[in-house]
């Protein structure tokens, strides 16, 4: 297997931005989003697919700026991986490297780390990790988190198998070693049954394309078709940038097996059990222009918008998204209250990790860089400012200063998600408990806290009913994992318990 990954690699100074949140200085009190772990798509039964592989990642940047990776399988070559740090763009559009991965068959991952080496990225483990069997190769990329990968990574270390990374993920393939059956698919579910958590995985070997989900199917994963080829995808909106037909979202403990010549096939190897999707998903994390459920992600925060003007009411002036990620739901506000939309918060377009060295003066500036108040248009104004989401408060409280600064008579935040008390174990970058504002602040503390003049977050249930469950949510059977709101999680974290961590007590 040929690796083209250099000595010259090296993570980047200064991590690429979230296209949606403008995080693209990290300033000394943190980052203040919550961030999705990591992206994977796969495609098989096209020419060139390494091609396709790098457009469906560009389209899935959202989901991990870290670094990015692509395995090809060719026919008489073999297996050839391509690792690097930072943008797809800035790496996989160089025809050299591109000509590197031949073949009908090709899978790739876009990072942001979680578990293992978080803030600290190596290229050993930079996706897709790579395995070779008795029967064959294989290549595996992982999108969510393993909540026992501790105790499977401590058993199998007493056992004799050698890590390479600090990555969770790097457990299916030795669990995969370990297994007694005869084929990569039968393989790979005797180690995904031993693992706990989320995960959506695309894999590959050298002639079959692989996309499994976990029980609850936590993580997204999507199937399309583009002549005579397949393609594997954690969002549609990787699938439109190709131009393949979204044909189905796989199932919730479902594996589908896809060749060139037998189409997919599909198998349920794990106990059928009630979907638990990730909520945030549709929040924030998704790409508005991709589908989820059979529902327009855009259409879901417009209506979260208009769910929070019901419960959360103000005379104001003018409601303004914090943009990008308060764009739908400030629209959807505007729409239901009547109230004027306004782009009052101007983000600058061209911020990107290679702005500036990240000095202590321009680190000082912070949010400034990324957004500008258009001061005309804000002055002597009641201001509705909308945000997804409030986790340790920082850059609220710096953008309420700015819209003071320009003259604003009033702000009000309104927030297009519950109060996020409680850290993710499935694959979301969360601080600790204690980080989060909302684990020790009311929401009446926070707006004190903020200095805002009020602020209101749209319950869980308007949450709900925004995403398509009229009745809201149903506390003995929730459609949707929103354990970061409700700390509730429909897996234990057992390495997080090992370590101490404290489940919500069931009176609370």
């Amino acid at each position: 297997m040929s690796h083209p990954d250099t000595p010259a690699d090296r993570p980047p100074k200064m991590p690429p931005a979230h296209p949606f949140d403008f995080d693209a200085v990290r300033s000394d009190d943190g980052d203040d989003k919550l961030h999705e772990e990591c992206g994977v798509f796969g495609v098989v039964g096209l020419p060139e697919a390494a091609n396709f592989v790098a457009l469906g990642l560009h389209a899935l940047q959202h989901r991990g700026q870290e670094a990015g990776g692509i395995v090809s399988h060719a026919p008489g070559i073999g297996f050839n991986s391509a690792r690097r740090f930072g943008y797809v763009r800035d790496n996989f559009t160089k025809a050299s490297l591109m000509e590197t991965l031949p073949g009908h068959l090709a899978i790739g991952h876009v990072r942001y780390s979680t578990a293992g080496s978080k803030g600290h990225t190596q290229i050993r483990d930079v996706q897709p990790f790579f395995g070779e069997f008795s029967m064959g190769g294989a290549a595996i990329a992982h999108n969510g988190n393993i909540t026992n990968a501790d105790a499977l990574r401590r058993e199998l270390i007493d056992r004799g198998s050698i890590f390479q990374s600090s990555s969770d993920s790097e457990c299916i393939i030795h669990l995969m070693a370990r297994s007694l059956q005869r084929n990569i698919p039968e393989r790979m579910k005797d180690a995904l049954r031993r693992c706990e958590g989320a995960f959506s995985v695309v894999a590959m070997t050298r002639t079959k394309l692989i996309g499994v989900r976990d029980p609850l199917g936590v993580r997204p994963l999507v199937l399309g078709k583009l002549g005579d080829g397949w393609a594997l995808s954690s969002e549609t909106c990787a699938l439109d940038i190709i131009g393949a037909e979204f044909v189905r979202e796989i199932e919730p403990g479902e594996m589908v097996v896809i060749t060139e010549n037998e189409g997919v096939q599909s198998y349920f190897p794990f106990e059928r059990r009630a979907s638990r999707f990730c909520i945030f998903e549709h929040v924030y994390f998704s790409r508005p222009d991709s589908i989820i459920g059979g529902r327009s992600v855009y259409d879901t925060r417009r209506m979260i918008g208009v769910e929070l003007a019901k419960e959360a009411p103000v005379d104001a002036d003018l409601v303004c998204p914090v943009p990008d990620s308060g764009t739908p739901a400030a629209i959807g506000y505007s729409q239901e209250s009547g109230i004027p939309y306004a782009m009052g918060i101007i983000r600058n377009q061209y911020m990107g990790r290679t702005f500036i060295e990240p000095t202590e003066q321009i680190r000082n500036m912070g949010v400034r860089l990324k957004l500008n108040v258009n001061r005309a248009l804000i002055k002597g104004k009641r201001v509705i400012l909308v945000d997804d989401s409030v986790v340790r408060g920082t850059t609220s409280r710096k953008i309420k200063e700015m819209i003071l600064d320009a003259g604003a008579a009033e702000v009000h935040f309104r927030i297009a998600s519950p109060p996020t008390s409680w850290p993710c174990f499935y694959g979301v970058d969360t601080p600790e408990r204690e980080k989060l504002l909302a684990a020790t602040m009311s929401e009446d503390e926070m707006c004190a806290h903020l200095g805002v003049n009020s602020l209101r977050f749209i319950t869980l249930d308007g949450l709900y009913r925004a995403a398509g469950v009229p009745e809201g949510r149903d506390p003995a059977a929730p459609r949707y994992c929103d354990a970061c709101f409700s700390g509730e999680y429909p897996v234990a974290p057992s390495d997080m318990l090992e370590k101490g961590f404290q489940l919500r007590p069931a009176a609370e």
